[in-house]
């Protein structure tokens, strides 16, 4: 089926771009070429961007009838589920002929893309269109990863084996002296400490998990060269089987769409300690996992708590915004600095949420910042990936159009 082939071979190629840690963002029939042995290309990148550890973009961009939910809400989102709407888009068009969200007014267009309701054609295979309806999910925490794209009984059918290969370099069982060496270096310890780490078994030691970041990032950098050459797939027979707003003075991007304006929420409940969670009894039961720390208290409350703590803490802080900060603190013992970023997110219009973000820029994080394969990147990449999707799909941040240093005495450093 010749829509299956290009399907397949436009999802390989996204894959790769995200793997690189590149969204494309305006993903659409006409950004898809064909060379002369029918074989797909992703062509025009000018709206891509970069992604990175716990930055959100939020620039609504792309084609209408291509874009996804929360894009053309002007919602924060983290790359990749974008792309993949785009995608389900792209293989309705393909199968059917036509687009499974379309009207000249680009109200409705919106209000439809956003109710995400489409018709399925009778002629459509039952699994296709299982696959189809995963893809095209309002919600991105519900939508289809690649992963599971991949897993899709249609998907792999006659699937060729070039367009997601398996990395035969990696060998767990293969220690590597020279990443052991690194690790040592890096944390100050025995070579026998990292070999003990690594024969225990345990996948969150942190040698064990730098030593794995080590390899993945070098090998990593030992294909990139790839990227730049990469050639044409083998040759052979596949064909068998809602108010605008647009900043003052700024003109409007041709291919972006201004995003919405949302009604500021207020808080109304008084002043609430943060996390006031507490276990009910000493039973084992499954743990609860939290994002940072919430409260219903008023924004400016929490973030005079925070501003008290840091100077208490003898946090040194450089202000963003009023509900963002870059702060650091020195190690005693080490003399180095500890960076983070501290942000107030919007959940409702009761809640809010405060964020922790380390920024600091050792080679293990600048590891995480370049996807690839590998069991402790996978990992890394998996947690980075939900933590991206809940913040991006329940939250938005809090833009400060007002100064906290008169309620608190502050000193901001600049670094």
């Amino acid at each position: 089926m010749e829509a299956r082939r290009l399907f397949q071979q436009i999802l390989s190629a996204v894959d790769y771009c995200h793997r690189h840690m590149v969204v494309h963002r305006d993903l659409k029939p006409e950004n898809v070429l064909l060379d002369a042995q029918m074989n797909a290309k992703i062509a025009d990148f000018g709206l891509s961007n970069m992604m990175s550890d716990g930055e959100f973009l939020r620039t609504s961009c792309g084609s209408p009838n291509y874009a996804a939910p929360e894009v053309i809400s002007g919602r924060l989102y983290a790359g990749p589920e974008v792309d993949i709407w785009s995608c389900g888009v792209i293989l309705y068009a393909l199968l059917c002929g036509t687009l499974p969200f379309d009207d000249e007014h680009v109200p409705t267009l919106f209000k439809k893309i956003r109710g995400g309701v489409f018709y399925i054609p009778e002629y459509l295979n039952r699994s296709v269109a299982t696959l189809l309806m995963h893809m095209l999910q309002v919600d991105p925490l519900k939508r289809a990863t690649i992963k599971d794209i991949r897993e899709h009984e249609w998907f792999k059918q006659d699937l060729p084996s070039y367009l997601f290969p398996e990395d035969p370099s990696y060998d767990a069982n293969v220690i590597d002296d020279e990443a052991v060496k690194e690790v040592c270096e890096k944390f100050e310890c025995t070579e026998s400490e990292v070999m003990n780490s690594l024969y225990s078994g345990d996948p969150q030691d942190q040698l064990a998990v730098a030593y794995h970041l080590i390899i993945d990032n070098r090998r990593i950098m030992n294909q990139a060269s790839e990227f730049y050459l990469a050639s044409s797939p083998p040759t052979g027979s596949f064909m068998d089987d809602s108010t605008m707003h647009i900043p003052p003075g700024l003109k409007p991007h041709p291919e972006r769409m201004p995003p919405l304006i949302a009604d500021s929420p207020k808080a109304r409940c008084p002043l609430d300690a943060l996390n006031t969670t507490k276990p009910k009894s000493l039973a084992v039961k499954k743990a609860k996992w939290h994002l940072g720390i919430r409260s219903q208290s008023k924004p400016y409350d929490i973030m005079a708590e925070v501003y008290r703590a840091m100077k208490q803490l003898d946090f040194e802080w450089k202000v963003v915004n009023a509900y963002h900060l870059r702060v650091r603190r020195r190690n005693p013992v080490t003399g180095n600095y500890v960076k983070m970023s501290l942000q107030l997110y919007l959940v409702d219009n009761r809640s809010y949420l405060l964020d922790f973000k380390s920024i600091d820029e050792s080679h293990v994080l600048k590891a995480l910042n370049i996807c690839g394969r590998g069991p402790a990147v996978e990992n890394a990449m998996a947690a980075w990936k939900t933590r991206h999707l809940v913040l991006s799909s329940c939250l938005r941040p809090l833009d400060g159009s007002y100064s906290l240093e008169e309620k608190v005495q502050v000193t901001s450093v600049t670094f």
